[in-house]
């Protein structure tokens, strides 16, 4: 996580010293992610829940400043968030009454991304579609509150309770989009991108067993809208 930390730091510097000739930009985001869902804390989640990875679907958003680096290149900086509240109840279990037992589920991310993007255009095209990848610096968070069985308690005793699990995360991801250019200095961009990373889950999610370690998933694809504004 250092290691990922020092790199982004090292990085921004650099587009920092970058040469004032080149040309700056700045984008603001706005669509969906889209969880994988894979790894234990997921699996155990669909198993227990009557939940589905696609009710973790949620809105995502960000901002980035990208500087020219080189013709055709930019490096980027950016900050996205994403968060996701789902109510689920046991799949398998009720109260002694028929009724449900309920919980939410509540997952967060924040990635800070470095990102090299290949613009294959000169500045006086319309239609500009650009390629990449980055790294990033993830901090997760992922909660669960309600009402819960203690499955240790030969009763299955219910009890009300809250986990929470948080962190930070090395992360890797990929671009693809393309911007429309309204004139000179404003286009509407379209993006997709996946992101790979997972971490791993503290004492309120461990597993019943020595050494062992829950993880979550923080890899997934975004899909967005936005604008991109050069200056």
């Amino acid at each position: 996580m250092r290691r990922a930390i020092l790199s982004l730091t090292l990085l921004a510097s650099l587009a920092a010293g970058a040469s004032p000739a080149l040309a700056g930009g700045l984008d603001v985001r706005l669509g969906a992610f889209f969880p994988r869902g894979a790894e234990t804390l997921f699996q155990d989640d669909r198993t227990l829940y009557n939940v589905n990875t696609s009710d973790f679907v949620g809105l995502t958003g960000g901002v980035e400043y990208n500087q020219v680096v080189m013709k055709n290149v930019e490096l980027g900086f950016s900050i996205d968030g994403y968060g996701q509240t789902v109510n689920s109840h046991y799949r398998d279990y009720t109260r002694p009454d028929g009724s449900e037992i309920y919980q939410t589920l509540k997952f967060e991310t924040l990635p800070l991304g470095l990102t090299v993007r290949f613009v294959p255009t000169s500045k006086r095209t319309k239609v500009a579609p650009y390629i990449g990848g980055g790294i990033d610096a993830i901090y997760w968070k992922y909660e669960e509150y309600g009402d819960f069985i203690d499955f240790y308690d030969p009763a299955y005793t219910i009890y009300p309770d809250h986990f929470h699990s948080d962190g930070w995360a090395f992360g890797l991801h990929a671009v693809g989009g393309v911007r429309f250019y309204l004139n000179r200095d404003f286009a509407i961009v379209a993006e997709g991108r996946y992101q790979w990373g997972h971490g791993d889950m503290g004492q309120d999610f461990a597993p019943n067993g020595p050494g062992l370690v829950n993880t979550i998933d923080l890899a997934g694809w975004s899909v967005t809208g936005g604008l991109h504004v050069r200056f």
